[in-house]
């Protein structure tokens, strides 16, 4: 009969219509994590891991998605997991990172931020967090120099000069302070956007220190 394809070809791989659906959950779970309904998402990347249990990527994304609802162990975990089955997952140290940093443990995020790093020297995220755990440290001018790189990437440019401001503030230059909190309002979004959008309680947050700032000055 035409148009009809068997359920695996004679090697054993799956066929498109099982590999669409594969995609359609790993959409679906991240529309889900977006809207912040997290157990959904937890569920649908289980799911796609019962099926497929050696698959690093799902693990990294639903370490991503337990991170984000606060289920650390569980975040762990999965990082852990998706490491052993692909040393080489850059987004998998950079998340990591993100939990050891929120743990405080910022030397050991580090360590997951510079792996990342030696995978993919453009990963701009990694970069980015980078340089705000060096901040953490107060190492500002280690801090400033992994923001710097970052800008020369062409992403997330708001988040970083807002960023770097951060830090400047902090380490006492108010001059390139005030200067890259006026350049991040620029280009963060305006506030007839969500609220629920992370740039913008950014922007909310940049607003205040700015401010601050300025009363200070005057």
């Amino acid at each position: 009969m035409a148009n009809q394809s068997p359920i695996a070809s004679q090697n054993g791989k799956r066929q498109p219509e099982l590999a669409l659906s594969d995609t359609y959950l790993r959409a679906c779970a991240a529309e889900k994590s977006q809207q912040g309904n997290y157990a959904d998402a937890i569920a649908l990347l289980s799911q796609l891991l019962y099926r497929c249990p050696g698959n690093a990527i799902d693990y990294n994304n639903r370490g991503l998605v337990y991170f984000q609802a606060g289920q650390l162990q569980q975040a762990i975990a999965d990082y852990d997991r998706a490491l052993e089955l692909n040393p080489n997952l850059a987004k998998a140290y950079n998340n990591r990172a993100n939990y050891h940093a929120a743990c405080g443990n910022f030397l050991a995020a580090l360590a997951d931020y510079d792996r990342a790093l030696d995978l993919n020297p453009s990963y701009v995220r990694a970069l980015f967090n980078r340089g705000i755990t060096l901040r953490d440290l107060e190492r500002y001018e280690e801090a400033i120099e992994s923001f710097d790189l970052a800008l020369l990437l062409g992403q997330l440019e708001g988040h970083i000069y807002a960023e770097r401001g951060r830090t400047y503030h902090l380490w006492g230059d108010w001059n390139c302070c005030i200067s890259d909190y006026r350049r991040a309002l620029e280009l963060l979004p305006q506030h007839n956007s969500s609220n629920a959008d992370p740039a913008m309680r950014l922007r909310t947050q940049v607003e205040t220190w700015l401010n601050q700032l300025l009363t200070i000055d005057n």
